[in-house]
């Protein structure tokens, strides 16, 4: 009950403290971010601070099984089922170390904001035996249990932030764009955040724009291609390319590269997202397979799949974005901020004019930017406002996002 009447007088309040979860494609683990957002008299946003962030990895055993459980070939419903209520356990770890680290207590949080972990993403639907027919259902799954998350730590939940937005039409993907608009618009720079995580995604702000012309929408690969083909290489031994460093002791191949970016999704017109069903570890044997049967060396490929993530990434901005708008900046966040070939490469590929930086010169850890935002949707929800971008995901209204446990 004492939890229910704090979401009472949620909307009343100006000042608000979240716990943001988000634990990406890249599936090493949970970032978590404490977020305090301030609102005005109309109850809108009027400012997002980060006050603390944490990260806790995956264990190897983890890590196994999530991977497992993202291929038709290896997924079985019995792991599916405890891993859906055991990774709300690493969730409320994850929330407890954040606090701890704090030094605030569970009481003093208002919600924790997870989107907890996919594990497949069908954003162009599939049949379905309907009621009065074979209908298209589009279908994302993020797992983790809301109420295993709200009894560990005592506070309200929110989750689950894709269903609405499939149900309104749209692909579930991407949402952080409502976040990139809170947080990063400005009124005489044109800017794009470009989120490097398993995933690529983008999004546009039009200097001065309103959100319903923010454009956002998946490039294709981040660091999942990188990061497989790393291990497979490696035999295990890693499980990224630290700084890039394995990528710069290689050379791009160019025929596969070629190959690699006749790709009908790099030509897809936004909106649109993919995943790991598609770049995932099937995706990356058969390439590693290839290139051994090719005789491309490991450091190669590895350059290779980078070289893949940074030109789909700058074909992209050239196909859908710089035709159509100004842009002064780009800032990147995810893991592959880290990897100094790859934003080297990035780099290469773009006008001279546009300046590359990271989410780190605008106060928030490259790391941590979704986890923020996903504390910044978490809130919306809880304040009534609807918080998705029908012009990045494709729905047909903008609609509230997620479900609430307490």
């Amino acid at each position: 009950m004492q939890r229910y009447l704090r979401l009472l007088d949620y909307r009343a309040k100006r000042d608000h403290l979240l716990a943001g979860l988000m634990s990406g494609t890249s599936l090493d683990g949970v970032d978590a971010a404490l977020v305090c957002v301030r609102t005005d008299g109309t109850g809108a946003i009027e400012q997002v601070t980060l006050k603390h962030f944490a990260y806790l990895p995956y264990s190897e055993e983890l890590r196994s099984l999530l991977f497992s459980l993202c291929s038709v070939e290896t997924a079985r419903l019995d792991r599916l089922s405890l891993a859906h209520y055991g990774l709300a356990e690493w969730y409320a770890h994850a929330v407890q170390l954040l606090l701890g680290k704090a030094k605030v207590s569970a009481d003093e949080v208002d919600a924790v904001c997870a989107h907890g972990q996919t594990v497949w993403h069908m954003a162009s639907g599939g049949p379905f035996p309907g009621p009065m027919g074979t209908v298209e259902v589009r279908a994302s799954l993020q797992i983790g249990d809301l109420s295993t998350l709200a009894e560990r730590t005592g506070i309200p939940v929110v989750g689950n932030f894709r269903a609405r937005d499939l149900a309104a039409g749209g692909q579930g993907a991407p949402l952080v764009p409502y976040a990139d608009y809170i947080l990063f618009r400005d009124a005489k720079k044109g800017r794009m955040l470009q989120n490097i995580g398993g995933i690529a995604n983008v999004t546009v702000l039009p200097a001065g724009c309103g959100i319903g012309q923010v454009l956002a929408f998946d490039t294709g690969p981040g660091n999942m291609v990188i990061d497989e083909v790393v291990r497979i290489v490696t035999e295990g031994r890693q499980h990224c390319d630290e700084a890039g460093r394995l990528a710069a002791g290689g050379s791009v191949v160019q025929p596969l590269l070629e190959r690699l970016l006749d790709d009908p999704f790099y030509r897809l017109p936004p909106p649109k997202s993919t995943g790991r069903e598609v770049y995932g570890t099937a995706f990356a044997r058969r390439l590693a397979e290839e290139a051994r049967l090719s005789g491309v060396s490991g450091a190669d490929l590895i350059a290779t799949v980078t070289a893949l993530t940074a030109c789909s990434i700058a074909e992209a901005y050239k196909r859908f974005i710089f035709p159509a708008f100004r842009v002064d900046e780009v800032i990147v966040s995810g893991g592959g901020a880290h990897n100094q070939t790859l934003l080297r490469m990035l780099k290469q590929h773009l006008p001279a004019e546009v300046a590359v930086t990271t989410a780190e010169q605008f106060g928030i850890p490259d790391d941590a930017k979704e986890a923020v935002a996903f504390a910044v949707l978490g809130h919306e929800t809880l304040m009534g406002r609807p918080s998705n971008v029908p012009s990045a995901t494709g729905a047909k209204k903008a609609v509230p996002l997620g479900n609430v446990c307490w």
